[in-house]
């Protein structure tokens, strides 16, 4: 993101992704609403004006009422297409929430990469934006979505209510690593971290110990061939953050699809996540939404368009789909090192073709075969927004497709960076009527032949929503 992070696969996202056999008409299906359609509730918006919200000839822009619904003075705006669908399928999210330690005996669920069971579902209850949070109760951080639904409004809706809570039941998996950066997370969670703060020489011994112990012909160790490989990955904490964002998406994906058993959830949507965490910025992407950087009038890509994003992947994913073709020798998953028979039944980091972070997930017997991947795939960036200084009118720029399919990147950042140049810095209302200034030249005005923008341009049709977003206000939550 910023971090750029890709979080899956278009296959695996077939409930956020591909669009659902339900259609919005009424009486389409005879099972209930998982959740009935709003609007974002930070926009406090009654009944009646979300009704006048969906005019698709006037199509009014709809801008936060309070700035301090929102942290850090985001700014927010949005407005319903030209009549492409009844109902504006775009849905946003921000919150702020507390991680807390997982309670001292509880064990962890034994999990496999592809298939979650959980004894209950988050349902979305009780996670309004909370402030003054102390971080010594746990690990705070800041989230803002937007979703782009198709093919109908369910899927987005329910994305919207329910993936940060999937954010932080991942998270807190990885809690206590994380709120320990001198350490980095150990490849088995039997085995002692590495202590940033011992000499090259100390941590290389201990190294080799460990390397040793495992190894065959080793003292006290079985009397097996000779591994093929010792070599071991470091992870850091960071690909902690993208797997758990990575797998998040996952959950979420798997929720939807069971939950269309009992529940009316049309359609499909994309997403695209910013998670504020431990002084960094990481963005997950799954579909054509965008979000760029303007840093002192530079333009910094913060995503990409989904797409499969590394042969690593691909391979990984046709052994997924194919196992036979591994002959019973090789496993689909990829470890920092060839897993050992005596660590059956511990947790281990691995990652599949769905993710380019890292996870823990149980040992089972399969995991012992070779590895068909070892090596390094894609780096993934990650900005370090609380190391760098940002002025008033450095932003992050969040907006669906309906933005950019008539704004390139370098004309958001000169409407943004222009904009916010005539407006007084310390106004915290400067962010929000920034992105209303930004949907109207995207829109456009209606004119005999449809809504043109600059230069006499078709205006954008689409559902647009847009999040303006500074940074120097990082450095003073911090």
């Amino acid at each position: 993101m910023l971090t750029r992070v890709k979080s899956a696969v278009a296959s695996i996202m077939g409930g956020m992704m591909a669009g659902g056999s339900n259609g919005e008409q009424p009486g389409c299906s005879d099972l209930p609403l998982k959740f009935p359609y709003s609007r974002p509730e930070f926009l406090g918006l009654s009944p009646d004006e979300v009704e006048c919200s969906a005019d698709h000839i006037a199509r009014p822009i709809l801008i936060l009422k309070e700035t301090k619904r929102l942290p850090w003075s985001t700014g927010y705006a949005e407005v319903i297409n030209a009549g492409k669908s009844t109902l504006n399928e775009d849905q946003a999210c921000c919150e702020v929430l507390m991680v807390k330690r997982r309670p001292a005996g509880t064990s962890t669920p034994n999990r496999t990469p592809m298939t979650r069971r959980r004894s209950s579902l988050p349902n979305g209850e009780g996670m309004g934006v909370r402030e003054n949070l102390d971080n010594s109760e746990g690990l705070t951080f800041h989230y803002w979505a937007l979703f782009d639904g198709h093919a109908g409004s369910g899927v987005a809706v329910m994305a919207s209510r329910l993936l940060h809570h999937h954010i932080a039941l991942q998270l807190q998996e990885v809690m206590e690593i994380l709120c320990n950066p001198n350490l980095l997370p150990p490849t088995c969670l039997a085995e002692e971290p590495i202590n940033h703060h011992l000499t090259p020489t100390s941590q290389r011994a201990l190294t080799r110990a460990a390397s040793l112990r495992g190894a065959a012909g080793a003292p006290g160790s079985p009397s097996t061939p000779p591994t093929r490989f010792f070599t071991e990955k470091k992870v850091s904490h960071e690909s902690l953050v993208i797997g758990a964002i990575e797998n998040a998406f996952k959950d979420m994906d798997v929720q939807i699809e069971k939950e269309k058993a009992v529940y009316n959830i049309s359609g499909g949507c994309t997403a695209l996540v910013v998670v504020y965490l431990l002084g960094k910025l990481y963005i997950g992407n799954a579909g054509d939404s965008r979000a760029i950087i303007i840093r002192a009038k530079d333009v910094i890509p913060m995503s990409a368009e989904f797409t499969p994003e590394s042969e690593r992947q691909r391979l990984q994913f046709l052994a997924y789909m194919q196992p036979h073709l591994l002959g019973n020798e090789f496993t689909h998953l990829e470890f920092p090192r060839r897993v050992q028979s005596k660590e059956v039944g511990k947790r281990m980091l691995y990652r599949d073709f769905t993710m380019s972070g890292w996870a823990y997930k149980t040992i089972e017997d399969d995991d012992l075969k070779f590895p068909l991947i070892y090596g390094e795939g894609k780096k993934v960036r990650v900005y370090p927004l609380a190391q760098c200084e940002h002025g008033a009118d450095d932003v992050l720029v969040l907006g669906t497709d309906g933005l950019w399919d008539v704004l390139s990147n370098q004309e958001v950042a000169e409407l943004v960076t222009c904009f916010l140049a005539n407006c007084d810095p310390d106004d915290q209302h400067r962010y929000t009527m920034a992105a209303q200034d930004l949907i109207m030249r995207a829109r456009g005005v209606l004119k005999d032949r449809g809504w043109r923008i600059s230069n006499d341009r078709l205006g954008s049709g689409d559902d647009i929503s847009v999040y303006i977003i500074p940074l120097m206000y990082a450095n003073k939550q911090n």
